[in-house]
């Protein structure tokens, strides 16, 4: 209940993000010297279609009725024609987002257990803590794209335990009703598309989850390290309650906080990256949609995705902080 309180809060602030969003996409847009009508049209159109397009995307008008009309529109639902697909945005953003969707929550189960390992592992000094360490923060300290590219090459080239690409094998799985293909394998009962999918989803959601631990592990480290060392712990243990009951109940419980943000903050950077991500293991999702865009010059679908992106990281900031007032209810007070 205090996670949906907290998303209906951050409504108004949402509403601005996007709105500036859609401000600085529109000036982008009109910087760039790529053309949206030819990007629309294609590029053998007559002059005729391609003044036709010009007209259909409005160009011909003033600066600030472009603009008005573009938020009014947005608001409305019609994110326009996607010069790659020549179908509405909004249409397009419906078939790839649910793709997009199961691999950044992949990512965060992904991220979260291994952030929480790190910090705690770190924050004992337990045995390995300090191999473990190190492997995460050299593998994050790698580009991306290259370390796509190396876990393609070991896992699914040199081991052959993995697939390199693509979200499932088969061309007959299950359409819906989510769009999520995990989720409608498990509905319809193909445990065989299940397994597949979740084969293709190990190699990008790592890949997108590595720095995301190290970073949520660090801050973890930092605060745990701090509340093991305050009065009340040294009471709980005065009590003769065992180190893992005082860790659980008293340690994680008041230093999860900063972790949450820095998962909120996070979240951001796997945003960020999954276009690259996307790209590389050729996910059908919303950052390959992206891409296919770019090399048009289409700042139609760009700004629809951007928005998509945008309202995704506002509502996930909103869970984060409904989950921080249920750990520690001072925060609402």
């Amino acid at each position: 209940m205090k996670i949906v309180i907290q998303i209906a809060k951050r409504a108004p602030s949402a509403l601005l993000v996007l709105l500036v969003l859609l401000f600085v996409v529109f000036c982008l847009q009109r910087l760039t010297p790529v053309n949206p009508a030819r990007a629309l049209a294609g590029d053998r159109a007559s002059e005729s279609a391609l003044q036709s397009a010009y007209e259909q995307l409005g160009l011909d008008e003033p600066l600030y009725v472009q603009f008005v009309r573009s938020v009014t529109e947005t608001l409305h639902g019609n994110l326009g024609i996607s010069g790659v697909t020549q179908r509405p945005v909004l249409d397009d953003l419906s078939v790839y987002l649910p793709a997009s969707l199961e691999l950044l929550f992949a990512a965060l189960l992904v991220a979260i257990p291994i952030g929480l390992i790190l910090g705690v592992s770190s924050a004992q000094r337990s045995r390995g803590s300090g191999f473990l360490r190190f492997s995460l923060v050299l593998g994050s300290s790698v580009p991306i794209f290259l370390t796509a590219l190396l876990l393609i090459i070991m896992m699914s080239q040199q081991l052959r335990v993995l697939p390199a690409a693509g979200q499932s094998s088969f061309t007959d799985g299950p359409i819906g009703p989510t769009g999520v293909l995990l989720l409608d394998a498990l509905l319809a009962g193909r445990f065989d598309v299940f397994a597949d999918g979740f084969s293709h989803l190990v190699l990008p959601a790592l890949c997108l989850a590595i720095a995301p631990a190290v970073a949520i592990g660090r801050v973890l480290r930092s605060s745990l390290s701090h509340t093991m060392r305050a009065d009340y712990i040294r009471t709980a243990r005065m009590k003769g309650l065992s180190e893992f009951t005082v860790l659980r109940s008293h340690g994680l419980r008041n230093s999860i906080n900063a972790p949450l943000s820095m998962a909120g903050i996070q979240i951001a950077a796997i945003i960020g990256s999954l276009v690259v991500v996307e790209d590389v293991f050729a996910w059908p999702g919303i950052g390959l949609y992206a891409v296919q865009a770019l090399d048009r010059g289409d700042f139609t679908t760009i700004s629809g995705v951007t928005l998509a992106l945008g309202l995704i990281f506002v509502l996930a900031n909103a869970v984060v902080d409904g989950l921080q007032m249920m750990a520690d209810p001072r925060i609402a007070s």
